[in-house]
């Protein structure tokens, strides 16, 4: 149990602020249709949404990136859009945020994703998804291996976020890895399983429980389960450090191959565990750069994905809510 005092969450915040991250990754589109529900519809056996209001924000890598601005730090993302009306959308939300889009192609031959949740009644009804899954061209791989070595040596950490759809591909990962090693910086990944064995060496690996059995073929039932899958993780891609998120179980950290600690959920009352995993790996990435240890940065992410988990819909971590938790939780100086 990791106990802050008020002087050590007033220093972490205060370095958090400038950090450079990057994240490399599938940008997205968050869109939400909010409604009502009250009727059934006589075509089909289906609900009827009567629809009241539609939103759209920053989803997938790019949800990462929010939760980054959102801490306090500079993030600088990497990834492709198509050419296409929600591409625009992304780009003026990184506007309204002051993100800076530079380091995003875009690539007339996809589509840029888009989720579209239909929420009724606080309830996720269903979900539909536009997207492109094929890997990135040569000429977009060069572009973005490019302008991250061009701002590789003013970066903290790098964050790989990670969802199926083409855009981390394995040279990105190879190049980008051997870049960020020979600079020093922390490497971060957020994986799926489609590459989950291709990041070797780098400094946390963050898989979920669902991720981790796909990748390893196998099932995970108990705490032995866990330790047994984090140690052959560690035997295939030698992380410094592991954590396996675990939903309503909470997270269990490798610290390394034979130092386990579980940390236990921090959500009072969970409505929505969409987008945990990307505040869990921007908090802890971000704490990390600003001289955290790997326990306290643990620690503040649990705590982060339990109050996101309390909202409905993809919301980031919101610094001062972050910081007022932690608060309630410090011991006196």
């Amino acid at each position: 149990m990791t106990n802050f005092t008020q002087t050590r969450i007033d220093e972490l915040f205060s370095a958090i602020k400038n950090k450079n991250i990057a994240v490399i990754g599938d940008l997205m589109v968050d869109r939400y249709v909010w409604g009502t529900i009250e009727r059934i519809s006589p075509e089909a056996p289906v609900p009827v949404v009567a629809v009241v209001d539609e939103t759209q924000d920053l989803g997938g890598a790019a949800n990462v990136v929010h939760n980054l601005a959102s801490l306090g730090a500079n993030p600088l993302p990497f990834g492709v859009v198509g050419d296409d009306i929600n591409s625009q959308i992304l780009f003026d939300k990184l506007n309204y945020y002051n993100l800076d889009g530079s380091c995003i192609f875009t690539d007339q031959s996809r589509q840029t994703t888009v989720k579209t949740r239909i929420i009724a009644h606080n309830q996720h009804v269903v979900r539909i998804d536009h997207e492109t899954q094929q890997a990135l061209s040569t000429d977009i791989e060069d572009k973005i291996i490019d302008s991250f070595k061009r701002m590789g040596k003013d970066l903290s950490a790098v964050i790989f976020q990670d969802y199926n759809k083409g855009v981390v591909t394995e040279r990105i990962i190879r190049e980008i890895i051997g870049i960020s090693r020979r600079l020093g910086i922390i490497i971060a990944v957020d994986p799926k399983y489609r590459n989950f064995f291709e990041y070797k060496v780098v400094t946390l690996f963050k898989p979920n429980i669902k991720e981790t059995e796909a990748a390893l073929v196998t099932k995970i039932t108990d705490e032995a389960d866990i330790i047994r899958c984090g140690r052959e993780i560690f035997n295939r891609i030698e992380p410094q450090h592991l954590l396996i998120t675990r939903g309503s179980k909470g997270m269990t950290l490798f610290t390394d191959r034979d130092n386990i600690m579980n940390l236990p959920a921090k959500a009072r009352k969970i409505h929505d565990v969409s987008g945990a995993g990307d505040t869990v790996i921007s908090t802890l990435v971000a704490f990390l750069t600003a001289g955290a240890n790997l326990i306290e940065a643990a620690t503040i992410a649990n705590y982060a994905a339990g109050a996101v988990c309390e909202e409905v819909g993809i919301v980031p971590i919101e610094r001062n809510r972050l910081r007022e938790i932690l608060n309630d939780t410090s011991v006196k100086n």
